[in-house]
């Protein structure tokens, strides 16, 4: 049976069902992908409770990440054939079965890379690609803040940052998340339940603050993200699973000549020479062993909505995979 899981309007986990279609075909510049594995974050989550627009009236079709098997390829596409293993990552569409996918955005899996690894990179992996060497060319010597450190994201993230030679400082959420962070890259680990991270990492910084800090949270972090950096320094805010930072006013800038970005990852991958080296650098990091991945739950496909549920209560780390 082929099938995906939709949310029927904007809402929280029970807005999810399981929706059935027939045989699809790709178009001209498209393949049809079997899933054999789907990523989960936080993205899915903030476009099913409408933080983001709906590109239609039901039926949203969520998920941003998956890897699999080319079933059919479609009039025009060069480079892909049939049975050839592939990952993605693009937002919606990947909570399903199969799914027909613009061609320009799927990318060949080496053959140590399988389909549950790239089905939990592709759209987290790519993220810090870009985070640390595009929206901010993170250097050896400088001194990072990264919010979330025991996330998908987050535990990437300090791998790769420890081996370009950065000092490291995440938060985290209670002992066991601490040490996971500790455990993959992080120098310095602040546990925000119990500690202001702001204080924390003036005192790790001899009160200059960090070059660069990442913010996936938002609302409950942001305002202090920035005073946690040094002047000149660069904030990089990528999500707001808090909330969005409603407080921020330009001049909020001011106050230490800061430089704030607000990117998107899909706005490069649409870029097909970046996707192709990005991609080939992250499968490289993984392949070597300077990024190790731990895929620390999975859930049925049509357990979608208990994942969403976890992964809002925090009771996740590392990377959480769906498979069909």
């Amino acid at each position: 049976m082929r099938y995906a899981m939709a949310a029927a309007r904007p809402g929280g986990s029970e807005v999810i069902r399981q929706i059935t279609f027939g045989d699809i075909n790709p178009g001209a510049g498209e393949v049809l992908i079997r899933h054999e594995a789907i990523g989960i974050n936080f993205l899915d989550i903030y476009i099913r409770n409408g933080l983001y627009p709906w590109p239609v009236e039901k039926d949203h079709v969520l998920g941003s990440e998956g890897a699999g098997i080319i079933e059919a390829v479609g009039d025009g596409v060069t480079g892909f054939s049939v049975g050839d293993r592939v990952g993605y990552t693009l937002a919606n569409g990947a909570y399903a079965t199969h799914r027909v996918i613009d061609a320009g955005y799927v990318v060949k899996l080496p053959e140590n890379v399988s389909s549950e690894l790239a089905a939990s990179i592709m759209l987290k992996g790519l993220t810090v690609a870009y985070l640390i060497h595009d929206s901010y060319a993170v250097k050896p010597g400088d001194k990072v803040l990264f919010h979330a450190a025991a996330g998908g994201v987050g535990l990437i993230a300090g791998q790769w940052l420890k081996a370009i030679g950065a000092t490291v400082i995440g938060t985290a959420g209670g002992a066991e998340k601490c040490a996971l962070a500790e455990a993959n890259g992080y120098d310095h680990v602040i546990d925000y339940t119990s500690n202001d991270f702001e204080t924390e990492v003036m005192r790790l910084t001899d009160g200059l603050g960090v070059d660069v800090a990442y913010d996936s949270v938002g609302n409950d972090t942001m305002a202090r993200s920035i005073t946690s950096t040094k002047r000149h320094g660069t904030i990089i805010a990528f999500g707001q699973s808090s909330g969005p930072y409603a407080d921020f006013k330009i001049t909020d800038l001011a106050k230490g000549s800061y430089y704030l970005s607000r990117p998107t990852l899909f706005h490069f991958a649409a870029d097909r020479a970046w996707l192709e080296t990005a991609s080939e650098k992250l499968f490289e990091v993984v392949s070597d062993g300077t990024v190790t991945i731990s895929i620390n739950q999975r859930f049925p496909l049509e357990d979608v909505a208990k994942a969403h549920e976890a992964l809002t209560g925090r009771f996740t780390t590392g990377c959480t995979i769906l498979t069909p």
